[in-house]
């Protein structure tokens, strides 16, 4: 049987350890494809699971990475042939089932998205669940707030999914965009993207949370959760919107129910791992009509060897932009 490798977190009562395994086929099961994996990429649910005691892996040992993107060379399952080009997203990837951090992966066929065809894999991790999430969470802000002059927030800027957010809103038409993040070195890239301005949360955030203050965004779109959101729900306007689809700085909100009744604040959340496969297909499509923000991200390229790294980047707060995984499989 054909040998390859994987990046695989285990743990037990006492150990937990993470890094490179040799692996071996099995036999294929019934409605799943067999996929020589491209390319991955790598997100903070991936860092969160190559971590002790993260409760984002259902058990172990486990090849984590919640992305992949590459061809098909097995398959066990109807409507689906081997040659095709295909990428896989959320779902139980990496969590309840192997992931994408492997240079050969077998994916229950329900899951595949076949590639756009404007979309070569690279580009399809480039993207991945940063991109879909942004893209899910940008389309629901754009069909509240449609007004392109309409001011509109986004925090955590300088993260894989705030930035596809800003460049995606960008060019759908949006002017009038505000950047909240706290790395004010990367201004520059920020205003590359499409940021009409810059600025700090302690530029933001008032000194004395009140339940309302002064109406400053027609929207916010949100991927840090916590007090930093629960500061900014009070300055959305009349008949605002909060697009929620983060928690890098907390799961908790301590808010009042005034924005929501005194000035019709909606607030809506997004989830990209259980989205419906009648939803995803256009979605991805949607990417793949404007993949030339692409040009505009800022992004990184590893291979297995270097993902320790990144891991630790993201957990610290340090990292920035995208990183992509290269597999080793034919391009």
């Amino acid at each position: 049987m054909e040998d390859f490798l994987a990046f695989e977190v285990t743990q037990t009562e006492n150990v937990f350890s993470r890094g490179i395994v040799q692996k071996q086929l099995g036999v294929l099961k019934k409605d799943q494809v067999r996929v020589q994996v491209e390319y991955s990429d790598i997100n903070y649910k991936d860092a969160l699971a190559a971590s002790k005691n993260s409760g984002v892996v259902s058990d172990y040992p486990k090849v984590i990475g919640i992305d992949l993107a590459g061809t098909i060379i097995a398959t066990n399952a109807e409507n689906w042939a081997i040659g095709q080009k295909v990428l896989v997203t959320g779902y139980g990837l990496g969590v309840s089932e192997d992931g994408g951090f492997s240079q050969i992966q077998d994916v229950p066929a329900e899951w595949l998205v076949e590639l756009p065809d404007d979309l070569t894999t690279k580009d399809a991790m480039k993207f991945g669940t940063a991109g879909f999430t942004a893209a899910l969470a940008v389309q629901a802000l754009a069909k509240e707030t449609p007004e392109t002059n309409s001011p509109i927030l986004v925090t955590g800027a300088t993260g894989g999914v705030a930035s596809t957010a800003v460049a995606l809103l960008h060019q759908l038409g949006y002017t009038n965009i505000t950047a909240l993040s706290s790395k004010k070195e990367q201004a520059g890239w920020l205003i590359d993207l499409g940021a009409t301005d810059i600025k700090t949360p302690e530029e933001i955030l008032p000194e004395k949370k009140r339940p309302l203050g002064k109406q400053k965004f027609a929207a916010v779109f949100d991927t840090v959760g916590g007090e930093i959101f629960a500061g900014l729900l009070p300055l959305i306007q009349y008949n605002g919107c909060a697009v929620l689809c983060g928690n890098a700085s907390g799961i908790t909100l301590e808010t009042t129910v005034l924005p929501f009744i005194l000035r019709s604040i909606k607030m809506i959340g997004i989830d990209s791992v259980e989205v419906e496969m009648a939803q995803r297909k256009p979605v991805w499509q949607f990417l793949a009509e404007h993949k030339s923000v692409l040009e505009q991200l800022s992004y990184q390229e590893v291979d297995l060897t270097d993902l320790d790294e990144t891991i630790e980047a993201l957990l610290n707060g340090t990292h920035s932009g995208r990183t992509i995984v290269d597999l080793g499989g034919k391009k």
